[in-house]
């Protein structure tokens, strides 16, 4: 009877294993997908500021070439006027204005040949991005092909796996099965190991001698004094040991 319950929980206990597997792997798919979210979201959050730059750069340059058009009729129109000045005062107020304006209308054309490279700059990193944007959602439609079937495939198998422990519950006795699943609810996987040469497989360390004779007596479940969990000596069940 002794070997036949500790059989059980080390198959009830491999179950278990597959089905912590299985939950980790359904519960990092939507991860997955959310990381490649938050991916393209910044990606597009990018993209829209570059295309509010880019407005606003079309608008100064177009403003910027208004007003450089402007300032050259005004300068056409005061070389017209210095041509016609009638007296040395009126020659210089004339040549002032037209200093005036020839220099304010290379100021513009800098900020004009800035605005120009920086438009071309942004329309630059716009097509980058453009093509990143395209290879994120290509990338995003694959995993998520990819995970929905990899999550249809997980859920089948942890529904086998659950009637499985389902059938697995029913063999251990209610008592011992409560141990398995009191242990197992407070502490990582394994939670029945085997003893080696007096050694805890779970916590690695030596077990009182009285409570190791009483394992070896093979009369009932124990556990291990330091770590709690259900522990077996590995010459009752040798077998069971290699899949814990």
């Amino acid at each position: 009877m002794y070997q036949k319950q500790i059989e059980q929980l080390v198959v009830l206990q491999r179950v278990d294993d597959q089905i912590i597997v299985l939950q980790e792997d359904l519960d990092a798919a939507p991860r997955e997908l959310a990381e490649l979210e938050g991916q393209l979201q910044a990606l597009m959050d990018r993209k829209t500021q570059i295309e509010e730059k880019l407005d606003m750069l079309a608008q100064q340059r177009q403003k910027l070439d208004g007003e450089i058009e402007e300032d050259g009729a005004k300068i056409k129109k005061s070389k017209n006027k210095l041509m016609m000045s009638s007296n040395t005062k009126e020659y210089h107020a004339m040549m002032r204005e037209m200093d005036s304006l020839e220099k304010l209308n290379r100021i513009r054309e800098d900020e004009f040949t800035a605005v120009r490279e920086e438009l071309t700059r942004q329309n630059e990193a716009m097509e980058a991005l453009e093509k990143e944007v395209e290879e994120v959602k290509e990338e995003l439609a694959a995993k998520q092909a990819n995970l929905e079937a990899r999550t249809a495939k997980a859920k089948k198998a942890l529904n086998s796996l659950n009637k499985k422990r389902d059938k697995a519950c029913k063999v251990v006795p209610p008592p011992i099965l409560g141990r398995y699943e009191f242990i197992r609810s407070r502490l990582e996987n394994p939670v029945i190991v085997p003893v080696e040469d007096g050694i805890c497989n779970g916590c690695h360390i030596k077990i009182p001698p009285q409570s190791y004779n009483d394992l070896q007596k093979g009369q009932q479940i124990l556990s291990c004094p330091n770590c709690q969990r259900l522990i077996y000596w590995k010459e009752h069940i040798p077998e069971a040991s290699k899949v814990v």
